[in-house]
């Protein structure tokens, strides 16, 4: 069972944000901005199927949630950082390096 928080977001059950009506998370959308500092409009340029108030709910819940999505977002880039270590480099990433890509 889902909560709705608002016109645009809801909650799973596990306690995720989704724009409603969607498959899109908030923190997808957050990423988005983090990342590549991308304005309302160029994400709604990149996903097209979600409207400008939509991505705006979004950014609206992370800066009222900011703690919580920054630290969740810091979680999950350390766990990428440890499994890029354990697995090792790849034969594909080391054709990419010896390119110089």
């Amino acid at each position: 069972m889902s909560t709705a928080l608002s016109p645009h977001i809801m909650l799973d059950d596990h306690g995720v944000a989704w724009l409603d009506g969607t498959t899109v998370k908030v923190k997808e959308v957050v990423v988005d901005v983090l990342a590549h500092g991308s304005s309302p409009e160029e994400i709604h340029f990149q996903y097209p199927h979600l409207s400008l108030g939509q991505i705006h709910a979004a950014l609206s819940y992370y800066h009222d949630h900011k703690p919580a999505f920054d630290a969740e977002i810091a979680c999950d880039i350390e766990e990428v950082r440890r499994c890029r270590s354990q697995d090792g480099e790849t034969a594909g990433r080391r054709r990419l390096r010896a390119e110089g890509r």
